[in-house]
C-alpha cells in the first residue's frame, strides 16, 4: 500500500504543555482552583478544553515517576497516557501527545496504549519520547540505570519496536465476515520480530493498526537520528539560539521541528517581570529559552522563529494566568497574519503537521 500524498502544510503548529498548574515550580500559588483537585479529572478537563477551544494544535502531557526537585514542585502525577485518554473524549480538534519513557517501560505495552489512544482520539495521538536515564526512575521499578551513553540506543530500539508493532496489522486485517465467522484475516497479521540489545518483541500487537498508520513520534533533537522521530523538539538556552538550532535539526533530516519556549506574559495590569520576580521569590524557575513580556512582543518573536521552525511548544509559567493571554491576544494575531490556521475537527495529527500516512512495511513487503 503506497503512502498517501502529503497534505498541504499550511500552518505553523502551536503546542502547549499542560503539566499541573504551569511550568513555574511555584505556579500553584497563582492558580485559580482548589489545590486538592490538581491531579484529578476536573483540572485536566479545565485546562485541555480551554486549550482546545482556544485553537491550540497540540497538548503535551509531562510524565515522570520522580518527585520534582525543590519544595514547591508537583509531588506526583497521573500517568500521562491516561490523562491524554481522558482528554480524548472531551476535546474535538487538539492533538494529544503524552510523554512516555523508553528505558524503564515495556515497549509492547506503550505501543498498544498509544494505538488505543489514536482510536479514542480519532487520529489525534502522538508520543513524546523520554529517554531520561535517572537513578530514581530506575529504582522505582526495581532496576538500575543504563550504562552511561546507552539511553539513546535503548530509546531507538523502543521506538522501532513500537513502529513494527503498529504495522503488525495491515489496514484491512479486520474483515468482520459474518457468513464465515471470521473477524480477522490472519494472513494480514504479522510478527513484529524485533530484536534489540536488551529486549525482543515477537508480536503481533493486540490492537489494530492506528488510524494514522503510525502515531506521530516526537523526540528531543539530541536523540535524532538514532530515534526515528517525526517531530524534533528543539531546546536552547536563549530565544536567539532557537532558530539556529531548528535550522540545524532540519538540515540533519528532522521531518518537522518544534522549538521549546517558556513563557510568562503581562497580565491584568501586572508586568511579566514583576510576576516572574514574585514567583521566583518562592522558588527559582530554571529551564531553557524564555520569553518575558507582552503578548505583542511574543507575536513578534514567534513570527521570527517560524521562519526557521515548523512550530513552537509553549510552556506557560501559570496556566490560569498565561493561557487566557495566549488564547485572547497571541493566537488571534498569529491567525490574522496567516502564519497559523486553526485546527479543524476531523483532521488527524499527521495532517496537522503535513506528514503523510505511512505505508505498512509488511503489506509493502
Amino acid at each position: 500500500m503506497p503512502s498517501t500524498p502529503v497534505p498541504e502544510f499550511r500552518s505553523r503548529v502551536i503546542a502547549l504543555e499542560l503539566d499541573g498548574d504551569g511550568a513555574h515550580p511555584a505556579s500553584w500559588r497563582k492558580a485559580h482552583h482548589d489545590p486538592q483537585a490538581l491531579l484529578g479529572g476536573p483540572r485536566i478537563r479545565e485546562t485541555v478544553q480551554a486549550a482546545d477551544i482556544a485553537g491550540f494544535h497540540v497538548a503535551t502531557f509531562k510524565d515522570t515517576r520522580v518527585v520534582d526537585p525543590g519544595s514547591t514542585g508537583i509531588a506526583g502525577r497521573l500517568d500521562a497516557i491516561q490523562r491524554a485518554a481522558f482528554a480524548a473524549a472531551i476535546t474535538r480538534s487538539i492533538g494529544l501527545v503524552p510523554e512516555a519513557g523508553t528505558l524503564f517501560t515495556e515497549p509492547f505495552h506503550v505501543a498498544t496504549q498509544l494505538a488505543s489512544l489514536d482510536y479514542s482520539s480519532l487520529g489525534r495521538a502522538g508520543w513524546l519520547v523520554n529517554a531520561d536515564n535517572l537513578e530514581e526512575e530506575a529504582r522505582s521499578v526495581g532496576r538500575a540505570p543504563l550504562p552511561a551513553g546507552e539511553n539513546t540506543s535503548e530509546a531507538a530500539d523502543a521506538v522501532q519496536a513500537s513502529r513494527r508493532l503498529w504495522d503488525s496489522w495491515e489496514d484491512d486485517a479486520v474483515i468482520r465476515d459474518v457468513s464465515t465467522g471470521r473477524y480477522i484475516d490472519r494472513d494480514k497479521l504479522h510478527y513484529a520480530d524485533f530484536e534489540g540489545e536488551r529486549f525482543s518483541v515477537k508480536g503481533p500487537s493486540i490492537i489494530p493498526r492506528p488510524l494514522q498508520g503510525q502515531v506521530v513520534v516526537f523526540a528531543p533533537a539530541e536523540l535524532l537520528p538514532a530515534v526515528e522521530a517525526d517531530v524534533a523538539l528543539i531546546a536552547a538556552e536563549t530565544p536567539d539560539a532557537l532558530a539556529k538550532a531548528a535550522q540545524a535539526a532540519a538540515t540533519a533530516g528532522a521531518p518537522r521541528t518544534l522549538v521549546e519556549l517558556d513563557v510568562i506574559l503581562d497580565s491584568r495590569g501586572q508586568a511579566a517581570e514583576d510576576r516572574l520576580a514574585e514567583l521566583d521569590s518562592y522558588e527559582e524557575w530554571t529551564g531553557g529559552a524564555r520569553y518575558v513580556g507582552s503578548a505583542e512582543g511574543l507575536v513578534e518573536l514567534l513570527t521570527t522563529l517560524f521562519a526557521a521552525a515548523d512550530g513552537v511548544r509553549l510552556k506557560p509559567a501559570v496556566l490560569d494566568v498565561d493561557l487566557p493571554e495566549l488564547a485572547n491576544k497571541v493566537l488571534p494575531e498569529l491567525r490574522r497574519t496567516g502564519l497559523v490556521v486553526p485546527p479543524a475537527p476531523g483532521r488527524t495529527l499527521r495532517e496537522t503537521f503535513g506528514l503523510p500516512r505511512p505505508a505498512n512495511r509488511f503489506a509493502a513487503a
